[in-house]
């Protein structure tokens, strides 16, 4: 079983940076491909971005070139900066994992974390 625990999470202005960490517990880590997904009040869950275990990285066009995802094999940790922020970007975000394929319907997410960015 993979459990997933982000942190990182809260209110920042427009134009500010925030990280997001997800901490990796359980299952196959180094065989896991790793995302984020996020989702505003009232709208459907997103796909934001996603590294693959083989190291391939994507993004949603929404946040490309302003949000970054990393994975620290070592400490089973996942990141994602987020540069620029804007007020469309406020949702909850989730760490997602699955062995294959996690950007489409990944098996394992993560309680989600706020992110509030005020104009």
């Amino acid at each position: 079983q993979v459990r997933l625990a982000e942190s990182g999470g809260g209110l920042v202005q427009a134009g500010d940076s925030l990280r997001l960490s997800c901490s990796v517990s359980g299952g196959n880590y180094n065989a896991l491909d790793m995302g984020w997904f996020r989702q505003a009040a009232g709208k459907a869950r997103e796909f934001v971005a996603t590294f693959a275990s083989g190291g391939r990285q994507n993004y949603a066009d929404s946040v490309k070139g302003r949000f970054t995802i990393s994975r620290d094999d070592v400490k089973r940790t996942v990141y994602l900066q987020m540069d620029s922020l804007e007020p469309e970007d406020t949702a909850v975000y989730y760490c997602v994992a699955d062995y294959a394929a996690v950007y489409l319907n990944p098996k394992y997410w993560g309680q989600g974390i706020q992110v509030t960015v005020s104009s």
